[in-house]
């Protein structure tokens, strides 16, 4: 790595690992909850599956985002895993500072029975019950136990992350 930017607790580059990092090509979801009246949600590249038997998936919350409490409050959430013409949502939710009250209104959605809202034209969606939380430095590592599991009968490309930049995959 070059020394390009602030070092880290063991003397890594923070700016060159996210660079390096950021050559692993993932995929794109957003991340709900509805807690204290409000509906809350957030872009997560970091959801990824742990476990069949019991269904476990995790993301990793940053533990100073208003998500991160509203998700433990809560105690479940959705996952909607995003289609390419989605973008607009990705960007929307990874906006630092954006309002909390109607920050969904801009976003076709639907509501689960338990009123967390899962985005409309996703290509897959997810239901969850917190089921573990592990703390990861200046995040958390959330491992939700899946209730529900939808696939869309659209067959879009998927929206990907990679090198700082959204993409499509077919």
């Amino acid at each position: 790595m070059t020394a390009t930017g602030e070092e880290g607790a063991m003397g890594i580059d923070t700016d060159a690992y996210r660079h390096v990092i950021g050559r692993l090509a993932k995929g794109v979801a957003v991340v709900t909850t509805t807690a204290s009246g409000h509906h809350h949600a957030i872009t997560a590249d970091s959801v990824t599956s742990v476990s069949l038997d019991p269904v476990l998936l995790l993301v990793c919350v940053e533990t100073d985002a208003r998500f991160h409490d509203a998700v433990l409050e809560r105690g479940e959430f959705g996952v909607s895993v995003l289609a390419a013409s989605q973008r607009a949502a990705a960007v929307w939710f990874s906006t630092p500072g954006r309002p909390l009250p109607g920050q969904m209104d801009r976003t076709p959605h639907t509501l689960t029975s338990s009123g967390i809202p899962l985005l409309d034209g996703a290509l897959s969606t997810l239901e969850c019950v917190v089921h573990d939380v592990h703390p990861a430095g200046d995040h958390s590592i959330i491992v939700g136990e899946v209730r529900a599991a939808r696939l869309s009968g659209d067959p879009t490309p998927a929206l990907v992350h990679f090198r700082g930049q959204y993409s499509a995959l077919p």
